[in-house]
């Protein structure tokens, strides 16, 4: 589940990619949006359904459907039709408080939430001194997640694993970058996240939304530049670093 109550943070995108990059692996894979205002996963999706017809080549493509905001009955039954004969469920949710969100987080095996690198998405998990740029305490969110793996205890006794992915990092060190890493790795002792590198600032990402690919489709999006090939090594290395459970074919051939 890629969640975040901040929107502007990648979060859409980095789902797809994941949720197709785990469908090339040869995982069986669905997709849920629960962000019906915006719907960026399910159009996303659109798109790729109309390039796949209109090149008439056989990509990766999860099944996906997107609730409606309002119905519990449909949540249940659609998040119950999803799970049935899959290996992974990706469920994308809106950068707001969203009580759909909040009932699929207790039921998450893995939650990531994708952050930019500066202190106003890290407001969203945790608050800082404004002189020494300590970690003061958690933020809302990060206690509404630590409520969320209780819950699953509770539930079945197992533990949601937190994943905290920067997104957009810049590629050049600055003191602010330094900052935000310092506070975050203060902030995943004290509440129990993992840190991972996510994908970075590149024009390609925007790029290939209206065909609905992803740097997993290379060869169907034309030459690929050397911003092409550090885009697919960021994947992979984010998906290595996700460390979810291995289908049984490899990734890039």
């Amino acid at each position: 589940m890629f969640a975040n109550e901040k929107g502007g943070t990648g979060k859409s995108t980095t789902a797809v990619h994941v949720a197709i990059a785990l469908a090339a692996r040869g995982a069986r894979v669905a997709a849920y949006d629960l962000d019906h205002r915006q719907r960026t996963m399910g159009r996303y999706f659109d798109n790729r359904a109309d390039t796949i017809k209109r090149i008439g080549r056989d990509l990766p493509m999860p099944r996906h459907l997107t609730h409606d905001g309002e119905s519990l009955p449909r949540f249940t039954e659609q998040l119950d039709g999803l799970t049935a004969d899959v290996d992974f469920l990706v469920i994308d949710t809106p950068g707001r408080d969203d009580r759909f969100a909040r009932m699929a987080a207790q039921r998450a095996d893995t939650l990531v939430t994708p952050m930019n690198d500066s202190f106003v998405d890290f407001d969203l998990i945790g608050q800082v001194d404004p002189i020494t740029y300590k970690v003061t305490r958690p933020s809302f969110y990060a206690e509404l997640i630590w409520d969320a793996r209780k819950a699953r205890a509770k539930a079945d006794g197992s533990t949601i694993d937190w994943v905290v992915l920067r997104n957009r990092l810049q590629h050049i060190e600055a003191r602010n970058m330094r900052r935000v890493s310092d506070a975050l790795d203060q902030l995943a002792k004290r509440v129990g996240f993992r840190i991972i590198p996510g994908l970075g600032e590149r024009v390609i990402y925007r790029e290939l939304f209206p065909k609905g690919l992803t740097m997993i489709d290379s060869r169907d999006f034309g030459e690929m530049g050397l911003a092409h090939v550090a885009a697919r090594q960021e994947l992979r290395e984010m998906m290595s670093a996700l460390a979810l459970p291995e289908p049984v074919l490899p990734l890039f051939a």
